[in-house]
């Protein structure tokens, strides 16, 4: 009798990447309504009346939501990806559009390509990646501040300082070779990781997820060859004119 119980008070889930989740039970819904996994907007199913409706619109779900009329003001404009919500524990929507690499993908390919990948958390002040250890990862800075630096003797030299919409690593995507710089957290960070042997399965089997990254990785790293060429350009400059 209680399997039935449940059953009848059932709901499914319809996400941006077009898959069904459930069924799960109220409670269940209630706490991804305030992890942000589902907004106003989400598309939910009861399993007793057999519809579909807005998450704002069920009567057990709407209180939970901190401002429904912004989102319904939001909604009738139009449908950003901020507004979606990504089945992915601790991932508030609007995260990964601010990952530059991202942009190219639709809704449906980023919240597929992202529950193929793992969030991770990153306390404040440590050493993240050490030099010359294996690269196995690419990671996305969804939100915090970390640097890249190089030691010579006991002077620190800083590379490169990472922000949310930044990516590190992704060498490790084309190569099986170590890392060239430590990393460090300036602050707690969360990282969107993408295994590298990850990443190899999905351009095997998903190619429509995997070429718009490597299109929009293409264009990250000439971007990083051009302003490299143009620094020892003007060291090259600097040492003739010294002499």
């Amino acid at each position: 009798m209680s399997t039935e119980v449940n059953q009848r008070n059932a709901y499914k889930v319809w996400a941006v990447d077009d898959v069904v989740y459930g069924p799960v039970d109220i409670s269940t819904l209630t706490q991804w309504v305030k992890e942000e996994r589902i907004l106003h907007n989400t598309w939910i199913f009861s399993v007793a009346s057999e519809k579909w409706a807005k998450a704002g619109t069920v009567p057990e779900l709407s209180a939970h939501f901190a401002a429904p009329a912004k989102h319904a003001t939001n909604a009738g404009a139009s449908s950003s990806a901020s507004d979606k919500a990504l089945l992915i524990s601790g991932l508030k929507p609007g995260m990964l559009r601010r990952v530059k690499v991202f942009a190219e993908m639709t809704d449906q390919q980023l919240g597929r390509f992202v529950q193929m990948m793992e969030v991770i958390q990153v306390p404040a002040f440590k050493e993240f990646i050490k030099k010359e250890s294996t690269a196995e990862a690419m990671y996305a800075v969804l939100e915090g501040e970390l640097r890249a630096r190089l030691m010579v003797g006991t002077k620190e030299s800083t590379l490169a300082t990472y922000q949310a919409g930044d990516i590190f690593g992704e060498m490790c995507l084309f190569d099986e070779g170590v890392r060239s710089a430590d990393v460090l957290t300036h602050t707690d960070c969360r990282l969107l990781k993408i295994s590298a042997t990850r990443f190899k399965e999905m351009c095997q089997s998903h190619p429509e997820l995997s070429v718009p990254l490597l299109i929009a990785l293409g264009r990250t790293l000439s971007g990083r060859m051009r302003n490299d060429n143009r620094r020892l350009s003007e060291l090259v400059s600097l040492s003739r004119a010294a002499k």
